[in-house]
Formats: structure tokens, sequence, C-alpha cells
């Protein structure tokens, strides 16, 4: 207990609230720009509106009907504003969590890293006090006010950044990305028209050279990054690398701009103090050593609460252990672990229904339930394939009432392999509990 409560006390220690009031107003900023975009780019419509099916991380999760998704994002941008400025922080943060990860969950189509980065980064915004300097609240509510935090509430961010860092480098070591620089060889040709660079990316050796790089960078930088006499230098790279990554992989989205964001909660104190004082009347909010508190209110059991959402943490991106097989083959644990950009996959896949009454069977038209990007997506993700051979299933049953025997016929490439059947096309998956167990996803021929 005496070890517990000595690790309570570091992490209530009274530090500077600056770098977590920058990280606010940084990070929201982001939020409420992203927003912005998506609804301009009328992805509210395209990805939420216009599908007639959803791959839904829960089966009773769905999309809000009539113009419900548009009210979602524009309580998402509001969320975001009050984010910034600090108006009902705690209202703000947490209806931005919880909308945010609502559209997150409705269709596996669209997960992206970066979307579960912002729901754990929302999380813990809405737990810590980054309200209580340089805010609307502190003005409204002066007993608020408070030029300190507990060390935790700043140590959570740049550790759960320090964990996607090294599982992103960690999953790089492998076969294919260090000694096949796969999928970097089949993705960087395409970047030929690119000014300067283009010329060279259809050298192996170009591929190469990116493959390790990228790995030596996600294993190392974030220790640098804790580091202050390497910080600075750290945070060029990081910014050297995100750039590179937006302008060669453009659809990877708002992931480089959230990490050049969210890195600066590794500065000093001393150093985000400095941003605020240029902020617009910064001089209103200028440190006064009185509202330093001697202890800050802590929980007795916040070491322990914080080391299982880190066991968590840590446990998830090993999830996969518990299945054989190439993980990038059979993607069995392959969300929510950290690993971005590893497998290009090619192929087809085909829904089989077949009639036991009438012994007819037939493909099902798949553009007839799902648009082009989910039918991409669908085809290697097994769950989807699953998932969605089980919804084509009971619609027959509720127009024939008695059960169809589904089967899904599949065969892909993985990082510039030669192509080979994916699935057991013999394999009911419709009346199998799991089909898994019937050896439905075939093993990848080396």
């Amino acid at each position: 207990m005496s070890r517990i409560e000595n690790i309570n006390t570091y992490l209530s220690q009274p530090v500077s609230i600056a770098p977590l009031v920058v990280f606010r107003i940084a990070f929201g900023s982001l939020l409420l720009y992203s927003t912005i975009r998506f609804a301009q780019q009328g992805w509210i419509h395209t990805l939420y509106i216009e599908p007639q099916y959803h791959f839904g991380f829960f089966p009773w999760l769905k999309p809000l009907s009539g113009n419900g998704m548009y009210f979602v994002y524009l309580l998402l941008g509001v969320s975001a504003l009050g984010i910034i400025i600090g108006l009902l922080y705690r209202a703000s943060t947490t209806t931005f969590f919880i909308l945010f990860t609502y559209c997150e969950l409705i269709d596996k189509t669209y997960y992206l890293n970066h979307y579960y980065l912002v729901s754990l980064l929302t999380f813990w915004l809405m737990i810590v006090p980054a309200h209580r300097w340089y805010s609307v609240d502190s003005v409204l509510f002066p007993k608020l006010k408070s030029a300190y935090c507990a060390h935790w509430h700043i140590l959570i961010f740049r550790v759960q950044l320090s964990i996607v860092y090294f599982f992103a480098g960690l999953a790089k070591v492998n076969l294919d990305w260090l000694f096949r620089a796969q999928p970097l060889a089949t993705w960087l040709p395409g970047r030929y028209d690119l000014p300067i660079i283009g010329d060279w990316l259809h050298l192996k050796e170009v591929a190469y050279l990116f493959s390790w790089a990228g790995c030596l960078y996600d294993l190392t930088i974030w220790m640098l990054l804790w580091i202050r006499k390497t910080r600075g230098v750290a945070y060029f790279f990081v910014l050297v690398f995100h750039i590179l990554t937006a302008i060669l992989f453009p659809r990877i989205g708002m992931f480089p701009y959230i990490m050049i964001t969210s890195t600066i909660i590794f500065f000093s104190p001393a150093w985000h103090q400095k941003v605020l004082s240029y902020l617009p009347f910064s001089r209103f909010f200028a440190t006064d050593e009185s509202l330093r508190p001697a202890q800050i209110a802590r929980s007795p059991y916040i070491a322990v609460l914080l080391g299982l959402y880190l066991l968590l943490q840590l446990y998830l991106p090993f999830r996969y252990l518990h299945y054989s097989g190439n993980l990038f083959w059979h993607e069995r644990g392959y969300r929510f672990s950290w690993r971005v950009m590893l497998m290009e996959k090619n192929g087809y896949t085909s829904i089989i229904v077949r009639d036991p009454k009438n012994n007819t069977q037939k493909e099902i038209e798949q553009d007839n339930y799902l648009t082009p990007f989910q039918k991409q997506q669908m085809r290697s993700q097994p769950d989807m394939m699953l998932q969605f051979a089980r919804y084509v299933g009971d619609q027959f049953q509720t127009e024939h009432g008695y059960r169809p025997e589904v089967y899904v016929k599949s065969r892909l490439s993985l990082n510039g392999r030669r192509s080979q059947p994916f699935t057991n096309d013999t394999v009911d998956v419709y009346n199998a509990d799991n089909p898994l167990k019937y050896n439905w996803i075939l093993s990848l021929t080396e």
C-alpha cells in the first residue's frame, strides 16, 4: 500500500496547467476543423444516409433517420467550439466523446486508428480539468480557476501517445515490412506525379528506405519526445514525418495532423505558458502563485485505475496472439491495436445463397446493398463478410419463411503475393454457430 500511496503522491503533484490548456485549445480546434470538413465534403450523407446497410460494431447501433445525423454533426461542431473556449467544458467534452464514438461505431467500414485515438483523447479531456485556466468557465465560475493541475492530468496524454507510437513501430517489425518493403513497394510508385520526389518513388530501394525509417521513427520518437534535450529535434522529425505521410498517402486523412497537434503536450510548461502569452486576453490569465494549491485533491485509487487502463491499452495490441495464423491475413485482433498502413489486399468476395428446398442458388448482387467503399472493405475482412452473409440470410428467411444456406467464396492476395483462396466455400456460414471452427478462413500459403 505504501508503494501505491507514493505513486498517488507523485501523480497528484501540482504542476502548471498550461500544457493541458494549450492541448485543449489546439486539439479542440482540430476537432472543429475536421467536423466542418466532414460536413463540407458531403460525407454525412455518403457514409451514414446513403448506404442501405451498415457494418455496425453492435447490431443495435444504427444511424439516426432523416436529418438526425446532420444534427449529430452540428452538436459535434458546437461541442468542439465549447472545448476550444472552455465553455460548459464538462458538457462539451462529454457530448463530443459520446457522439463521436457513436459515429465511429456505426460502421466498421470507416474504422481508422485515428478515430479510435480521438475517442481516447476526448475521453481523457472529459476527465481532466483543462477548463480551469484560460477558459470561459473560469470567468463565469471564478472558484474553478486554477493555474495548476495534477501531474497525471498531463502524463496520461503523453503516455497514451507513446503507446500509439510504440505499438505502431512494433507492428512494423515483420517480414513483409522490413524485408519485402511491402506494402510501400506497391503504393509508392503510384505517386509518380509528385514533384521532385515522384521520379524516385518507383525504386525498390526507396520503399526499403521508407519502411526502415518509418519503423525506427515509431519505435524511438516517443522516447525522444520525453527527453528535454532531444525534444526540439524530435518534434522537427514529427513535423517532417507526418507532413510527408500526408503528402504521400492523402487517404490517411487527419491522422498526421492529429499527431502533430497532440505531441505538443510533451513540451515544457514554460513553452506552453509562452504560447498562452501570445493569445488574446493572456494578461487577464497571468500566472498567480496564490492559485497554486498546496496539494491537489486526489483519490486513493487513482494509481490503480490508471494502471488498469494502461494494462488494457497494452493488452489490446497483443490480443492477436490468441489466434494462430498470419494476423494480416485473418485480421483477428487487428483493430484497436495501432497497426497503420501495413497491408494491401486485392481480390474478390462473392456471397452465394442456396435455397435448400428448391435446390437453387444465386450470387448476391452486392451493389444492391453496399456502396463501392463498403464492398472494397468487406471483401477482405472476415467479420464483415460473415456479418453481411448473415444479413442476406436473414432477409431470405424473412421473405421465404425458412433458413437458406449461405456460402462465401473469396480469393485474395496479400502484400504482393499471388492470390489464393481466402475462405472455405463449402462452409455454410449462416447455419454454423462459429464458422471459424470449421476452417472457414484458409491458411495463408507463404
